[in-house]
């Protein structure tokens, strides 16, 4: 019996890496990029099933929920060699289309807005399971979509979903911050998602002050508040 996995990709970074991650699974499973199986992959005993369904038309489709505030990566996504792979109906693009602002709360406000949505698009791909094994995450932490849309779909899934498995990929890494509020974001999206003990996987919260504090007091032109910081 198959153990289904679905792949959710969230924010610009997620969508860029799970479109990746897509063709390197598609050359794995001799799967052609219009989810035609190749010739040479139709006596094969691998289990395509678990990242993948077969449509009426026999074409393998991505067990995939595409989700985005914004549509540049998505819209690339849909113009280009991946554009006949993944099912229109998990494609979700925010109407307003303005992004998150690289702001956590932004992206957690903006997903919660549209619960019923994104609830519809995960119960319709958990019923073409017939054994869910979990879910995949593919984001960013250090903008805003990845971290707060990302942080509610976690949140979301894992009420709705509470004994299945849910491993999320994020970036960047520990040690490796790209944006300024980084650290900040670190916090809302674990404590949102299982309670203030798995905030153990991180530094001292006060490390996470200190970092911000050193950031803004070496600012070559102190705002306002760098200013009220040093005193």
């Amino acid at each position: 019996m198959p153990r289904e996995i679905i792949n959710l990709q969230v924010g610009q970074c997620g969508n860029q890496v799970g479109s990746e991650f897509w063709r390197k699974l598609c050359q794995e499973h001799g799967i052609a990029k219009d989810g035609r199986l190749e010739d040479f992959a139709t006596l094969g005993g691998d289990r395509k099933d678990v990242f993948f369904y077969q449509a009426d038309d026999e074409q393998y489709i991505p067990r995939a929920i595409l989700l985005d505030l914004e549509p540049r990566v998505i819209n690339g996504i849909q113009t280009s060699d991946l554009r006949n792979l993944f099912n229109p109906e998990n494609i979700f693009i925010s109407k307003e289309g303005g992004g998150a602002g690289n702001n956590w709360a932004s992206g957690y406000t903006q997903g919660e807005a549209v619960q019923e949505t994104l609830l519809d698009m995960i119960d319709r791909e958990a019923e073409y399971c017939d054994s869910l094994e979990g879910f995949n995450m593919c984001h960013s932490i250090a903008g805003g979509t990845g971290s707060g849309m990302g942080s509610y779909m976690l949140e979301l899934i894992s009420d709705r979903f509470s004994k299945k498995l849910i491993q999320t990929y994020r970036w960047p890494g520990a040690g490796e911050r790209q944006a300024f509020l980084q650290a900040y974001k670190e916090v809302p999206r674990f404590a949102a998602n299982g309670g203030m003990e798995l905030l153990e996987e991180f530094q001292d919260a006060r490390e996470v002050v200190t970092d911000l504090s050193n950031e803004y007091a070496a600012c070559e032109q102190p705002d306002y508040i760098t200013r009220q910081m040093r005193m």
